[in-house]
């Protein structure tokens, strides 16, 4: 049977003292996830959750997303080998958010350009205008070698 997540209150004062897990989903029934690497906190990825996928990721540990882009489930790592295994989960204090800290495994990496992190660039200022700065500019694996593109 799969798991189901009991209503949110209507009363915002329960949302910060309850212990019943009521993830509050936007109106289109996702949740913002945000996920770190459990060892050292690395920055990993933002995603988004439906129900299912949340309900998955507490079942199993492995970490499962709702792919805006495809509007399907996402099992994390199921073609690139990265599976990301949760060490735990939190959510603020609305519970409108969630937050994995994830161990990953294969080649360590979690964006689907081969980086660690879909966090490898940062806004400079140069010239007077934003530019991209590569942070990590060599990936950890070749994405043509494990996606069908």
């Amino acid at each position: 049977m799969p798991m189901t997540f009991a209503p949110p209150s209507k009363d915002k004062a329960d949302w910060e003292t309850v212990t019943d897990f009521t993830p509050r989903f936007d109106a289109n029934g996702l949740i913002t996830t945000v996920v770190t690497d459990a060892a050292d906190g690395m920055l990993l990825m933002v995603a988004h959750m439906n129900a299912e996928a949340l309900a998955l990721t507490v079942e199993t540990g492995i970490a499962h997303y709702y792919s805006r882009s495809r509007g399907k489930l996402w099992k994390k790592g199921e073609t690139s080998g990265n599976l990301q295994q949760v060490r735990e989960i939190l959510t603020d204090c609305d519970q409108d958010a969630i937050w994995l800290k994830v161990s990953v495994s294969g080649h360590d990496a979690t964006c689907h350009t081969g980086r660690r992190s879909c966090f490898y660039r940062s806004v400079e200022q140069i010239d007077g205008r934003a530019h991209l700065v590569f942070s990590e500019d060599k990936p950890r694996f070749d994405p043509k070698d494990v996606y069908d593109t």
